[in-house]
């Protein structure tokens, strides 16, 4: 029988990680210490995501991992046992705490001290995002447990001096604090270096409440699973409420944040003319369309570059929200659990000060045309697809059919590529989605002449992911090396090109509609140093994520737009 490649061992173990999450949602309730979670544990031990590093080495524990997942799981979370997945409830106005985490958008509650309740609202992706997370953060507390242990129950000298710093009125500092690091660091099988380093990365947010310090997660972490060999009660359980399955694909947030932007768009009077959507952060259209303007009213000098001016807009903290609701900006926060902020741009509104002078405007054209921007914040994996097919569906407001006229749509993400490095810039002809049979072809509206400064530009395949945590190295060599010449990952475009796909067929939306997929690279997962857990790009962000804004705004306020 010939031997499975590495890639095609990686294929089926991410397979089996979505099939076994599947199954234990439907169940309603699993432990990792059992049978199925150990077998969700080896599934994610043998795709060895990239983003875990050395996960699988039983000797060491994974810091950058660790911090990864900190930074998108809510502060306490390593020491519930305890955890419950579910749908929307009413639990504004009780008295459980609300924890949020430093880099997703998600809601939890603090319902008892070793007690967490994850309220779902973005689908299935932020399930399965939410399962790795956990999954990983058990192999590691396992890896912590074994090396604090020692014979017959007993535990290490190193595990009675890390208590013992967490038992001490105020924080270690100087020699102190270097003697709990180099203790740490003999429990984790890391480096002093190492240890230290991530000790301090956390430490920097531990002060805005986002996590609980290195020497508490490790303590809390480990100490769960030695009282899990102690009593069968202190056993980690995850929970799958009844009202969770009631909501998946039924696009209960999707539709109720779809009304919700319609109803602001009549009230604004503006339905009934042209619709231009764009998925994107919430700072860059508006920081270019009305970043100049809001600084010209401070003493700060206009500079000529467009990037120095958002350096600038950044550092200084300027508010350009409040310059630009005086010229057609609206900024609409959703209330309906979706998640995903609003921005309203009436382009008629719009003056030339307003307005960067590297961005080229046909003003006539605005005049004649009047086209409206809505500005979306980031949708989560698959719902992508819910929000976008709500969004192009027409729909009842207040027994008034409302049916949008869309003109474009442009989607700007961060993406990891593989071909380059972090900043280079990623143009779709096709996503490929990850563990599926669907590939949808896009007739992109953008193209390489349209960027022609110093950035690399490549144009291909991007493969829509499952998550950012589910990736494996053979598998994404596959995908570029192979006749597939993929040249990036993301989460969301393949559920954008479904819903386009579905609505242009429904005859919703023009078949010969513009449409626009731009990634800058975030992370290359390929290289060591360049994935994702090394750390977010800062100011080198700037000009790859202002180069896309930009050139997809021409695109909209100029006659090119074909319309």
């Amino acid at each position: 029988m010939e031997e499975l490649s590495e890639s095609q061992k990686a294929r089926t173990a991410i397979a089996t990680f979505k099939t076994l999450a599947d199954a234990l949602i439907l169940r309603g309730s699993y432990s990792p210490s059992g049978t199925t979670g150990r077998k969700l544990e080896d599934a994610l031990k043998q795709f060895s995501p990239e983003i875990y590093g050395s996960m699988g080495d039983s000797r060491i524990v994974e810091l950058k991992g660790i911090e990864y997942v900190v930074d998108r799981l809510p502060r306490g979370i390593e020491k519930c046992n305890r955890i419950i997945l579910t749908a929307q409830e009413d639990l504004d106005g009780t008295s459980f705490e609300v924890v949020r985490p430093l880099k997703r958008r998600r809601i939890s509650y603090f319902v008892s001290e070793r007690e967490m309740c994850f309220v779902v609202t973005r689908g299935t992706t932020e399930i399965y995002d939410i399962l790795t997370h956990l999954t990983f953060l058990n192999i590691e507390a396992q890896k912590i447990s074994d090396q604090a242990s020692l014979k017959e129950g007993q535990t290490c000298k190193e595990w009675h001096e890390l208590e013992k710093t967490l038992q001490t009125e105020h924080e270690p500092e100087g020699a102190t604090l270097d003697q709990a690091i180099w203790n740490l660091s003999i429990i984790l099988g890391r480096t002093f270096k190492e240890t230290k380093e991530t000790y301090e990365y956390l430490e920097s947010n531990r002060a805005e409440q986002f996590n609980n310090g290195l020497f508490r997660i490790v303590h809390a972490l480990g100490q769960r699973v030695l009282n899990e060999e102690h009593a069968l009660d202190e056993s980690l359980t995850i929970y799958f409420t009844p009202s969770l399955l009631e909501i998946l694909g039924h696009h209960k947030y999707a539709s109720a944040w779809a009304e919700s932007v319609k109803r602001k768009l009549i009230e604004q009077d503006l339905q009934g003319r042209p619709i231009n959507i764009i998925s994107a952060n919430l700072h860059s259209f508006r920081n270019i369309l009305f970043g100049r303007g809001a600084l010209a009213e401070t003493e700060i000098e206009l500079p000529v570059d467009l990037y120095e001016m958002i350096q600038l807009i950044r550092d200084n903290g300027i508010d350009v929200d409040y310059y630009a609701a005086e010229f057609g900006f609206i900024s609409y926060e959703d209330e309906s659990g979706a998640g995903i902020d609003v921005q309203i741009i009436d382009s008629l509104r719009l003056q030339p000060d307003c307005v960067h002078q590297d961005v080229a405007i046909d003003w006539d054209y605005v005049k004649k045309h009047k086209p409206v921007l809505v500005v979306m914040d980031y949708a989560f994996g698959a719902q992508a697809y819910e929000v976008m097919d709500e969004l192009l569906s027409p729909c009842s407001v207040d027994g008034r059919l409302v049916v949008l006229s869309i003109e474009s749509i442009s989607i700007m993400g961060k993406a990891g590529i593989l071909p380059g490095k972090k900043g280079d810039i990623m143009l779709a002809n096709a996503h490929v989605m990850e563990g599926t049979p669907h590939n949808y072809i896009v007739n992109n509206d953008l193209s390489d002449t349209d960027f022609n400064e110093s950035i690399d530009v490549y144009s291909g395949p991007m493969v829509t992911v499952l998550g950012t945590s589910l990736q494996n190295r053979y598998v994404l060599e596959r995908f570029h090396a192979s006749s597939w010449r993929a040249i990036g990952l993301e989460m969301e475009g393949g559920h954008y090109q479904r819903a386009i796909n579905a609505a242009i067929i429904q005859k919703h939306i023009p078949k010969a509609m513009k449409v626009r997929y731009a990634y800058y690279a975030s992370d290359n997962p390929l290289q060591s140093g360049q994935t994702l857990a090394s750390g977010p790009m800062g100011s080198d962000g700037i000009v790859p994520t202002y180069l896309i804004s930009r050139v997809i705004l021409q695109k909209i306020l100029q006659e090119t737009n074909g319309s």
